[in-house]
């Protein structure tokens, strides 16, 4: 099979102008290609990660807020869009895109594994869900878009805590949709793929083989590009999307078509 190359980025527009965004794991990968596509398109953006590397950002994107932080606690979600709010007045757009991932058989996993990875997925997510939310009830409407994967609907060997971490934010996604639609809140996610970053490399000695094999064995015969899960997300928290709300998106190439 010959693999689909991936599409040039899409022309800057000003689709955003006006409106501000938060935007969570923004320090590399699809977190910092969101930033740049909402900062390219008009918006406003405080992008958080606990990274060092995040305090970088302001200076390739200038006007950004960069606020480095922990969002599995409570406060740090809280803070985060209090920043919005005082930087920029007002928050239009969450992007739940911090995450963390494990690999190891389900006998080998401890309870310090499993709490550690949905602290992140589902936790922390459900923090700064519940705190953009509550902003967007008050403004009169939003959207919340969630960097979620397939392995929240495919069971994958060897990562139990990944996936149950991953159906449980697709499970908050809908449950914010079905509060937030009379409110004017939209709630979606994206299903992701397998995606080619540097992070790979930090959890998978095999990154290269792994990324093959995937490869492999999905119709378009590639993995993501970071950019192409960021247009994904962004086409969901613009109104391109106003009546597309409570959806798992697969971004995934084909696999789970299969």
């Amino acid at each position: 099979m010959t693999p689909a190359t991936a599409p040039t980025q899409a022309p800057q527009s000003a689709e955003f102008a006006g409106k501000t965004a938060l935007v969570t794991g923004a320090a590399r990968g699809v977190g910092k290609e969101t930033v740049a596509l909402l900062h390219a398109r008009g918006a406003h953006v405080v992008a958080v990660d606990l990274r060092p590397d995040l305090t970088t950002l302001p200076d390739e994107f200038p006007g950004v807020r960069a606020l480095r932080g922990d969002i599995t606690r409570e406060e740090t979600a809280a803070h985060a869009v209090r920043s919005a709010l005082d930087t920029f007045g007002g928050l239009d757009i969450l992007v739940n895109n911090a995450g963390r991932t494990l690999n190891k058989p389900i006998t080998e996993t401890t309870a310090e594994d499993w709490d550690a990875v949905l602290a992140v997925n589902a936790r922390g997510s459900f923090f700064c869900a519940r705190e953009a939310f509550r902003v967007m009830k008050s403004r009169g409407g939003g959207a919340i878009v969630s960097t979620g994967s397939y392995a929240g609907t495919v069971a994958l060997p060897e990562g139990v805590a990944y996936s149950a971490s991953k159906g449980a934010l697709a499970q908050l996604t809908k449950v914010l949709a079905v509060e937030g639609g009379p409110l004017g809140i939209r709630a979606n996610l994206v299903a992701a793929g397998v995606i080619e970053t540097d992070f790979l490399d930090t959890i998978r000695p095999d990154s290269r083989s792994y990324l093959a094999s995937f490869a492999e064995a999905q119709p378009l015969g590639r993995v993501a590009q970071p950019e192409e899960i960021a247009e994904v997300l962004c086409f969901l928290a613009s109104p391109r999307s106003s009546f597309v709300t409570g959806a798992v998106i697969a971004a995934d190439g084909g696999f789970t078509a299969v």
